[in-house]
């Protein structure tokens, strides 16, 4: 949505942020340079304008959600695939040094027990006989480590398998959703972007804090009204009923009326007639 540019000469009053149509219809500094009549002319036709884009969105169902949940969890599951590789290639490091170390416990011995034959003491003997348990304690503690990290390894493979396969799956189904969302763009896009021009248009002439109120009100609002009319002395937005004075007002449009029940702005149902005069209305 457009914000409302400066006007030449003009020293526009502040945004204040979280400000209702509830407050500005107590307000004393809003812009002046167009009339309350034409600004509700505006506000009702800017509505009406939005309301044709939320249509578009609409068509679009929830393809955008799902194809944004899509991509989210397709990116975690690249990232766990990522972790996942490092762990294997940490793992598998592992195991060429546990079985480095194997090998080199094993060459020891080999030379320990040679050495045995030649010893010419016992303390000789006993030193050497204790290298020889030391280092077959360390190859058999090396080779339980290979185990050990193989049998995980190979669940890590399996895992990053299964998760590179439901990736796959879901790539297919992110393109098949994107193709379908795509489509639905490109046939509203000409009808979409004329009207996203009209909106910004119609907002470039309300004041910022018009046009703060009513982008606030319209977020907050389940079905994005923040302009309506009143039908049968009913609020078009609630359906509350409202007072019969403050219908008059409404017709006479010479004043900001606001729904005490929705917060929403009110305006008479033929005010986008052009140059509806407020007495007409009311006869």
């Amino acid at each position: 949505m457009a914000v409302a540019k400066k006007k030449n000469n003009v020293v526009m009053p502040p945004v204040v942020e979280g400000e209702t149509f509830a407050s500005l219809q107590i307000a004393k500094n809003l812009d002046t340079e167009i009339s309350i009549e034409e600004k509700l002319r505006l506000l009702y036709k800017l509505q009406q304008t939005d309301t044709e884009i939320d249509k578009i969105v609409l068509l679009r169902g929830e393809l955008p959600l799902e194809v944004a949940d899509l991509e989210d969890e397709i990116a975690g599951m690249e990232t766990r695939c990522a972790n996942l590789s490092k762990d294997i290639a940490a793992s598998e490091a592992f195991i060429a040094q546990k079985k480095q170390d194997a090998e080199n416990a094993r060459a020891l011995i080999e030379k320990y027990e040679a050495q045995c034959k030649n010893v010419k003491n016992n303390r000789e003997y006993d030193s050497l006989t204790k290298e020889i348990e030391y280092q077959e304690l360390d190859r058999q503690v090396s080779e339980k480590n290979i185990a050990d990290t193989t049998l995980a390894l190979n669940e890590k493979k399996q895992h990053l398998a299964e998760i590179s396969e439901t990736i796959d799956g879901k790539k297919e189904n992110l393109a098949i959703k994107k193709s379908e969302l795509d489509s639905i763009i490109e046939e509203t896009k000409q009808q979409e972007d004329a009207l996203v021009k009209e909106s910004e248009k119609i907002a470039e002439k309300l004041d910022a804090r018009i046009l703060n109120a009513y982008n606030k009100v319209r977020s907050n609002a389940h079905n994005h009204l923040a302009v309506v009319t009143v039908e049968r002395g009913a609020c078009g937005g609630c359906f509350n009923k409202i007072p019969d004075q403050k219908v008059l007002d409404i017709n006479a449009s010479k004043k900001i009326i606001v729904c005490e029940y929705c917060g929403r702005i009110l305006v008479r149902p033929d005010i986008d007639a052009p140059q509806q005069s407020a007495e007409n209305s009311q006869e």
